[in-house]
Parts: C-alpha cells; sequence; structure tokens
C-alpha cells in the first residue's frame, strides 16, 4: 500500500497520562493516574476517544466500542523528567540522558543578581510555588511595587509573572530573553516561560498571553528532516516555543484549545504533505496545575466532541495520532506535573481498527513511525510502528528497524 500524499496529523493532550510509570516513586509520584484519577471522581463521556482505544489503555472503565476504529497503545517517557520540553522532544526522536536542572529552593544570587541588575529591579518570590498561588499571594505587592514575580516548580523552568497593566508584555517578554540568556544558555534550564496576568487583588487571573523560551534541541529532530525533505512542518500552540522554533514551515500560537483545534483544521484544509502538530494546552494550565478534575474532565470532553469533527475532513492517505507529553493528576496534593505512561492512539483510511501496539519504551517510537511513513533515514531512537497498525502494508517505503526502542513484552 503506497501512500501517495502521506500526511500526519499529531495532537498532544498535554498532560493527559495513563498511569504512574515504574520509575514514579523517584519523582514523588507513587499513585499519579491522571485519567483513571479523574474518571473515579467525574466519569468520563468520550465517545471518539473510546472508538480509537482510550478505554484499551487508561484506566476509565471497559466499553463495547472502545477501540472500534483505531489502533491503541501506551508509551513510556526514556527520557529523565516529566516537562513539556522533554516530552516533546522525545516525541520527534530527540532522547536525553541526563534531565535538566531543578531548583527547588530558588535560583542563587548567581542568577538573580545579574538578572536584577539587567532588568533594573528587585524581583519578589523566588521560590517553587504554584502558578496561581503565588500571585493570589504575591500580586498586590507585585502591583504596588512593579517587582516582577520569579518562581519555579517541579520542571526545569524559570516563571516570570507580572500583571499586564504593571509591565506590558512585550516588556515581559524582553525580561524573560534576559533570563533566558542567564539560566537557559547560562545554566541549561529547560524553560523560561511569561506568566502575565491581569485583575485585582482577591480576582487575578492569568492571561492568553503566556510564551515559552525554550533551549534549541541538542540535536537533530523529526522536524529538521521532515522539512529539510521538502515537507511541510505545520506547529499548533506551544510547538514553535518548545523546539525554539527550528525545523519548522509555518507556526501558529493559539489562546485556547477551541482555537488550537480551528488551527488544526485549517491546517488540514491547506496543508498537502508533511507534518501537522499541535500541542492542546489548556488540559495542564487551566485544570492540572490547578487541581480541578471536575474541570478537567469538561476539557476533555470538548476536545473530544471536536475531534469527532474532524475526523471526517480527513484525507484517505491521513494518520490521525493522539497522545500527551506527560501527566499532572488533578487529584494528588501536587500541583507539578507527573511521570506517567501517556495515550498512543491512531487512526485514518488506512490504520487497521483494533490493533492493540503495546506499550512502547520510549516516546521516539512516534518519531520513528512518522520517519517511516516518509522514507526518511531513521532516527536515533525509536522503533517504527507503522506496520503493525497499517492493514496490508506490502509497497510502503520501507519499514525500518530503528535503534534504541520497541515494545516491551
Amino acid at each position: 500500500m503506497r501512500f501517495d500524499r502521506p500526511r500526519v496529523v499529531l495532537i498532544v493532550l498535554d498532560s493527559v497520562g495513563v498511569g504512574e510509570l515504574p520509575d514514579a516513586d523517584n519523582y514523588g509520584d507513587r499513585g499519579s493516574d491522571t485519567l483513571g484519577n479523574i474518571a473515579r471522581l467525574h466519569p468520563l463521556e468520550l465517545p471518539v476517544l473510546r472508538s480509537l482505544g482510550l478505554g484499551r489503555v487508561a484506566n476509565i472503565g471497559p466499553h463495547p466500542a472502545d477501540g472500534a476504529r483505531g489502533a491503541w497503545g501506551r508509551m513510556a517517557e526514556a527520557s529523565p523528567g516529566k516537562d513539556s520540553v522533554t516530552g516533546h522532544w522525545e516525541l520527534m526522536g530527540l532522547v536525553l540522558d541526563r534531565p535538566f536542572p531543578l531548583f527547588p529552593d530558588g535560583f542563587p544570587a548567581r542568577i538573580t543578581e545579574p538578572f536584577e541588575e539587567r532588568i533594573g529591579r528587585r524581583i519578589l518570590g523566588n521560590k517553587a510555588a504554584s502558578g496561581t498561588a503565588i500571585i493570589d499571594e504575591l500580586g498586590a505587592e507585585h502591583v504596588q511595587t512593579g517587582r516582577p514575580i520569579v518562581y519555579t516548580s517541579g520542571d526545569s523552568v524559570f516563571q516570570i509573572a507580572a500583571h499586564e497593566e504593571v509591565i506590558p508584555v512585550p516588556d515581559l517578554y524582553r525580561m524573560c530573553e534576559v533570563a533566558y540568556e542567564l539560566v537557559g544558555l547560562g545554566e541549561g534550564v529547560g524553560r523560561v516561560i511569561a506568566r502575565p496576568f491581569v485583575g485585582a487583588p482577591g480576582s487575578f487571573h492569568r492571561t492568553a498571553n503566556r510564551r515559552d523560551f525554550s533551549l534549541t534541541p541538542f540535536a537533530r529532530t523529526l522536524l529538521d528532516r521532515l522539512k529539510d525533505a521538502g515537507h511541510a512542518v505545520a506547529a499548533i500552540g506551544k510547538i514553535e516555543d518548545l523546539f525554539a522554533g527550528r525545523g519548522l514551515t509555518s507556526a501558529v500560537h493559539t489562546t485556547s484549545d477551541a482555537h488550537g483545534m480551528d488551527e488544526v483544521e485549517a491546517a488540514v484544509g491547506s496543508v498537502d504533505t508533511g507534518l501537522i502538530f499541535a500541542n492542546l494546552v489548556e488540559c495542564d494550565t487551566e485544570f492540572g496545575h490547578r487541581n480541578n478534575p471536575a474541570g478537567y474532565a469538561a476539557n476533555l470532553e470538548r476536545f473530544d466532541r471536536r475531534l469527532g469533527g474532524l475526523l471526517p475532513r480527513l484525507r484517505p492517505d491521513d494518520i490521525l495520532m493522539v497522545t500527551a507529553d506527560h501527566g499532572n493528576d488533578p487529584t494528588t496534593p501536587s500541583t507539578d506535573h507527573s511521570r506517567e505512561y501517556v495515550p498512543l492512539l491512531s487512526c485514518g483510511e488506512r490504520v487497521a481498527p483494533g490493533r492493540d501496539i503495546g506499550v512502547r519504551q520510549t516516546f521516539a517510537d512516534v518519531g520513528a513511525t512518522i520517519a517511516d511513513l516518509f522514507g526518511l533515514d531513521p532516527l536515533p531512537h525509536g522503533t517504527s510502528f507503522l506496520p503493525e497498525i497499517i492493514s496490508g502494508d506490502a509497497g510502503l517505503r520501507g519499514t525500518r528497524q530503528q535503534q534504541g526502542s520497541g515494545a516491551l513484552e
């Protein structure tokens, strides 16, 4: 079966984990099961995701329709860590051998003093904290003094929160660029994140003007290879930020998951061949970090309805993949990400329904499979599951076994 106009739509549901990894205890995440624990409290109505096999890989209860139209599996993260940069890089074939540095006690003077000097202001905070809690705690003082709020989390991040009427968004972005030079280039911190907010004391809330300033990938990824081969690589949501703009032919930032799905549908209507790569972030930012399982469940159900509208728009040669980058269990005391398996759901006219592709050793199997579909040279990591999901795979451009991965027994 030849793919004359191959195209992949890859949607990352940020933080939608499906159960703790064997090493979760090393990260303080024993018992984390984002989807399973949400489903215990709020039964999930996800008919489209179930039809792709979600009920086969997540603890959400069985249903007769599970997997009726898709292929399913779970993936373990080979890289150390549990953040978006690590997860997305691994999806595209870049596996890290050491984690990004963490600063659970705040940032040392070697970082904060030159940062304050360069931005001309003292900072507030400088500790690990929930993003919503810290603006409630320090927002009023920030408004009074003009001092930006600096904080971190369980991830390798340097976050700067500022009220948009106190520090305009362009000025906040410039502060983030300064921080990136100090902690990204200088210390290897994974991301600097701008966290603008608005409102008054007691009702502060973050806006959609968030921006991530990420390290450039340490090696070439699938995105670079696709672009170099002349294929489109359309980035939607925070994908451009996570890859520092590398390997893309187009990029659009989004203000919500609904906006993200609008852009996915637009790309399906305009991209000829290549990869449409979208991150939908609200499960993580709006509900996971805020320990709001009811809101998380409702957001998943909204996505499921949008997914149902997307499927009829796909072409016969298209393959849709839905996965995640880590967990963020809103039912646990933690407000940080969790070290979990992620779902791997695939469908398309040429994808054989009802296929179980098992538990994959690395997220890089996604990148290996896409490389295989487009006839690219093997990536350094990952095993293609293309022959496992395609009916009558004779005639594919050459399914290649990639190094360093495979399905777990």
